[in-house]
């Protein structure tokens, strides 16, 4: 089906990405790697790594919202075991997201904007932990009666709370 959407054959597909589970890990990386190019590009320079921190969530949700069959990619088919390995795949493009959200933590450290009895991948697990669950959710909502009911505004307030209490100086002394 893909191949015929794509306008070539089965045996050219196998031949240039080696099967089935390369052809979904290359989809993954595309859809990360064009997700995180955004996002990049919505991020102003201008801005304390602190605000930086708390619009990657936002613009996150911003994304996948208009774009509903990358939405359920990244966070239902990118996050499912998969049988021959046994775990779920963290491609390059995945990679390339928490890069994203770690130069930005990292950022805030130099700028000594962070606390330093914290430790900044727990703070990017919990960032990105938080984002991806809560747009999982809305999704799982959507097709299963999932209860869900919270909207973005919701999650940008758990945002906001989670950056306040890793950061030096909170949002509202500033």
């Amino acid at each position: 089906s893909i191949a015929r959407m794509a306008g070539t054959s089965e045996s050219q597909l196998i031949k240039h990405f080696g099967g089935k589970a390369s052809l979904l890990d290359a989809i993954f990386v595309d859809g990360w790697n064009t997700l995180t190019n955004w996002l990049q590009q919505q991020l102003p320079n201008t801005i304390s790594p602190v605000e930086r921190l708390r619009m990657i969530p936002r613009l996150m949700f911003d994304a996948l919202k208009r774009d509903p069959e990358l939405r359920q990619l990244l966070l239902l088919e990118g996050r499912r075991i998969r049988k021959e390995g046994r775990i779920a795949t963290l491609t390059d493009g995945f990679l390339g997201f928490v890069k994203l959200v770690d130069s930005t933590i990292n950022e805030m450290k130099t700028a000594g904007e962070l606390r330093h009895d914290l430790n900044a991948q727990a703070i990017r697990s919990a960032l990105i932990g938080l984002t991806e669950g809560a747009l999982r959710d809305q999704l799982l909502a959507e097709r299963a009666g999932n209860p869900a009911d919270f909207t973005p505004e919701n999650i940008g307030s758990l945002v906001d709370a989670l950056v306040d209490s890793v950061s030096v100086r909170p949002a509202a002394a500033a």
